[in-house]
């Protein structure tokens, strides 16, 4: 998986529809008008159109590549015409965009709850993101976390996804500054183990779809033993 506390697309609004486009509104036989029509049948999965989007778009992103990836693909893999796409997302980089923060944003709202919890032991803590935060990037049915790798991520307009993800890795610093084994640390070994830290938990990205039900919390208690804390 990858890494809601994020803002939502808003794709771009539907154009007017003159006369000549107006059996896009046909009437049923039962007399209701229907939307337009889908690309072809697919099960109902009780998802909005812009989720079964979002989870065409992970899945092909995932197993295709982003760049091998047309939009019409992930129009017709979603059940809907690639026109039709447009009014809920914007485009490919915005499914991507959305895709990538699901993986940081639930686990950088968790890192604000802990690091205000100062009542409880800074370790405990340091270990529930840890555990949290790869139980998210393992949670989804593709691996979302293999896009952080892509270089459009790079460009500006993941600027928003790149600062959620080094926010996530400053409360990481944070909570293990506050940790017994960090006291009189210098600033340039508590950086070392917070990159060790970090890259640890983001390294599960690497693994073909873990499923071992135990990754998080033997994840969460080796990266605890890295920073020296018990």
């Amino acid at each position: 998986m990858l890494r809601a506390g994020y803002r939502p697309l808003t794709g771009a609004a539907p154009r007017g529809r003159g006369p000549a486009l107006c059996d896009d509104r046909r009437m049923s036989t039962s007399g209701r008008r229907v939307g337009r029509p889908r690309a072809q049948q697919r099960p109902d999965t009780g998802m909005s159109p812009r989720q079964e989007l979002l989870a065409a778009a992970a899945e092909l992103f995932t197993t295709r590549g982003y760049t091998a990836t047309t939009t019409r693909a992930v129009a017709e893999r979603a059940g809907m015409r690639q026109a039709s796409m447009y009014h809920y997302v914007g485009g490919k980089e915005d499914l991507l965009a959305e895709l990538l923060e699901s993986t940081v944003t639930p686990s950088l709202a968790l890192a604000g709850k802990l690091l205000a919890d100062t009542g409880r032991p800074a370790e405990r803590r340091l270990w529930e993101l840890c555990r949290a935060d790869v139980a998210l990037l393992c949670s989804e049915p593709h691996n979302l976390g293999v896009l952080y790798l892509l270089p459009e991520v790079r460009s500006d307009r993941f600027t928003s996804f790149r600062d959620a993800r080094a926010g996530l890795k400053s409360a990481y610093a944070a909570l293990l500054a506050a940790t017994d084994a960090a006291a009189g640390l210098p600033p340039d070994e508590l950086a070392v183990r917070t990159d060790l830290v970090f890259a640890l938990i983001e390294a599960v990205i690497l693994i073909p779809r873990p499923t071992a039900a135990s990754l998080p919390t033997a994840t969460a208690d080796a990266a605890l033993r890295i920073t020296g804390a018990r």
